[in-house]
């Protein structure tokens, strides 16, 4: 085909952003399409050659030389193959001829329907396999439109929805901010690559986290566990690889710079940073910070299926002082519902009156004494006391 024609196709794919090959593969197969169509049948095997030197496509018809032709469609005789290869043996496969006089105009009416069709599967596919790869990354978003039930974001030059569920509550949006979504998953559907992104996931908070320390995005520092509601309050827990490292001050920066840096990002939801135990009752115990815990009774240590199969999971007691429990439980049950998802273990709140009770109660269930870790020993908390740094332990928790 002509240099124009090839300009035109490169131009397509910068546009469309897809591979040149591709686009020419979709003309050869729209023009095939076309002449079957027009001149032949659907059972002959056409083969279409566009070359720079020439103004026109080629339409060849492939036929297998044989001794006796059985399907003309596939099959010629070595005499008549011979009238247009000279020195065709039996077995050989041959390309005829066959374009149409003036077959140019005729070729691109017909297969210009075909040819959208293919660009438009290219193009999806393309966009799929461009995001496919990084699906659990953080993208760049810039807002073109503001619904009242959605947000549409470009995203690298493809236009994306965010529903209502994935923003956060109470976050402007408005045309031309930019804005990080996290990218949950990629589905190609018959509509195209559907891109899954949210602000409200808790990946969102742990990716930002990475962005912004070092130490994290080394491998210095682990997140470990996040909970998050989202446009509220995120709890994050951490542990450092390299007993040198502080891994709360390495989170939270001289003067809170990192920490500040992340939560600017989601709308000033706060995020609070605690460190890691391997031990459950110590981390149940930092996971209600601010509440200072009395005591934590390990109920059910794994998650498991009863007798009748249905699922138990893991449970602990949690004993304070009257003044510390609405600080634990936290505004409409916040507090103690990111504990709950942090570590892992369903949470009862009890105050602290009500241990003795509550252990004479579970060792006739286990049939065996209960033993309890307790953290503050100290007499009742008065209102705004402050917390112990480091808990007491009188007994080790039973199994």
């Amino acid at each position: 085909m002509r240099a124009s024609f090839i300009a035109a196709i490169n131009q397509l794919c910068a546009e469309r952003n897809v591979k040149a090959d591709d686009v020419l593969e979709a003309v050869r197969q729209a023009i095939a399409t076309a002449y079957r169509k027009d001149y032949g049948n659907k059972e002959q095997e056409i083969r279409v050659v566009l070359r720079e030197d020439q103004d026109m496509p080629s339409v060849l018809l492939i036929k297998e030389v044989v001794d006796e032709v059985l399907n003309e469609n596939f099959e010629i005789s070595q005499k008549d193959a011979r009238r247009v290869k000279p020195d065709a043996e039996v077995g050989d496969e041959i390309e005829i001829d066959v374009t149409p006089v003036g077959y140019g105009r005729i070729a691109a009416q017909s297969a210009k329907q075909v040819i959208i069709q293919k660009l438009q599967e290219s193009e999806k596919q393309s966009l799929f396999e461009m995001f496919k790869d990084r699906e659990n990354e953080l993208l760049t978003a810039t807002v073109t439109k503001v619904e009242p039930n959605w947000v549409t974001l470009e995203i690298e030059g493809m236009t994306v929805s965010l529903p209502w569920k994935e923003q956060i509550p109470g976050e402007h949006y408005y045309t031309g901010k930019r804005i990080r979504v996290y990218l949950d998953k990629v589905e190609l559907t018959g509509k195209g690559p559907q891109l899954r992104i949210s602000r409200t996931h808790a990946s969102l908070v742990k990716k930002l986290l990475e962005m912004e320390i070092p130490e994290i995005r080394n491998g210095d520092v682990l997140i470990m566990a996040i909970a998050r509601d989202a446009g509220m309050r995120s709890k994050v827990a951490v542990k450092s690889n390299d007993p040198r490292i502080d891994p709360i001050g390495a989170c939270v920066g001289q003067k809170g710079v990192r920490i500040q840096s992340v939560m600017e990002e989601i709308n000033g939801e706060r995020v609070d940073m605690i460190e890691w135990s391997e031990d459950p009752i110590k981390l149940i115990s930092t996971a209600l910070q601010p509440a200072s815990i009395s005591a934590v009774i390990i109920v059910n240590a794994e998650q498991h299926e009863d007798d009748e199969g249905r699922l138990v999971k893991k449970r602990a007691a949690v004993f304070v002082e009257e003044a510390q429990r609405p600080m634990a439980i936290g505004k409409k049950g916040q507090n103690i519902r990111l504990a709950t998802q942090l570590t892992g273990y369903e949470l009862d709140m009890y105050n602290y009156e009500e241990l003795p009770a509550f252990k004479a109660k579970l060792a006739e269930l286990k049939g065996e004494e209960v033993q309890v870790v307790l953290l503050n020993e100290a007499a009742p908390a008065e209102e705004g006391a402050e917390a112990k740094e480091e808990p007491k332990v009188e007994e080790k928790k039973a199994e």
